[in-house]
């Protein structure tokens, strides 16, 4: 059976700043599949159990049992249970190993659980890492529109 990945998830993205917390959370489901193996119609279930976060500069999380989730964009730049500083600027792919429980049925019995679990990788999610800088500005653009910062876009 073909077990699909949970997808990683990232706030904010495609950038975050250097510095700051970055939300990261996986997206996964139970998945059933369907069989039929001679005379039996055999059912299994894949639920998620735990998550390895790999935040692409070398440093994850996990596994942990909490997938995370999305938080308001007011909130972004907050600590989550999942979220991750970067100290570096640069471009980085993360991604998320999610960790699946398996359990079978036959003919409409009760559910049995299959040993072991299956560990499936996320395609990897693309983030820019910027630094910020603030500085103050003493020019009246105008008065001095060659002063530094005048005439930068203002988004």
């Amino acid at each position: 059976m073909n077990v699909l990945a949970a997808s990683s998830v990232v706030q904010p993205s495609p950038h975050t700043l250097r510095g700051a917390e970055t939300n990261v959370y996986a997206v996964g489901r139970t998945q059933t599949f369907a069989t039929r193996i001679q005379n039996f119609d055999i059912t299994i279930r894949a639920t998620p159990v735990a998550y390895t976060f790999h935040y692409g500069d070398g440093s994850s999380l996990g596994p942990v049992e909490n997938p995370g989730g999305p938080v308001a964009r007011a909130q972004w730049g907050t600590k989550t249970a999942t979220s991750h500083i970067y100290r570096a600027t640069g471009t980085v792919g993360v991604t998320v190993t999610t960790i699946y429980r398996g359990e079978y049925t036959y003919n409409g019995l009760p559910y049995q659980p299959i040993a072991g679990t299956i560990s499936v990788d996320s395609a990897p999610v693309g983030l820019t890492v910027w630094r910020a800088k603030a500085a103050n500005v003493a020019d009246d653009c105008a008065a001095n529109p060659t002063g530094w910062a005048c005439g930068m876009p203002t988004r």
